[in-house]
C-alpha cells in the first residue's frame, strides 16, 4: 500500500514532475494526478498500483509501510542506498 503523501514525498526526493513520473509508471498524467490528490492511502486499479510501485523502485524510492523500523515510525520513503 502507498498514500498520497509518500507518493508525493518520493518524486520530491527524486526531483522529478508528475508527467514524469507518468511516463517511467506507463500511466496517465491524470491518473497520477488522481493518486496525488487522494486522501490516505491511494485506492484503485491493481494493476495500477502495481505499475506505479515498480516504477518508485527501479527509480530508487523504497516505500516504509506502517509496521517498518523508522526513526518516528509510521509511513514514509527513502532512497535506496546504492551498492558500494
Amino acid at each position: 500500500m502507498i498514500t498520497a503523501g509518500q507518493l508525493r514525498a518520493s518524486r520530491a526526493l527524486l526531483g522529478i514532475d508528475q508527467r514524469q513520473l507518468a511516463e517511467a509508471a506507463g500511466l496517465s498524467l491524470p491518473t497520477i494526478q488522481r493518486m496525488e490528490a487522494s486522501e490516505g492511502v491511494i485506492r484503485g486499479n491493481v494493476d495500477s498500483l502495481m505499475k506505479l510501485v515498480a516504477a518508485l523502485d527501479a527509480l530508487g524510492i523504497e516505500l516504509i509501510s506502517d509496521g517498518a523500523t523508522s526513526q518516528s515510525g509510521g509511513r514514509g520513503v527513502r532512497l535506496k542506498r546504492s551498492p558500494t
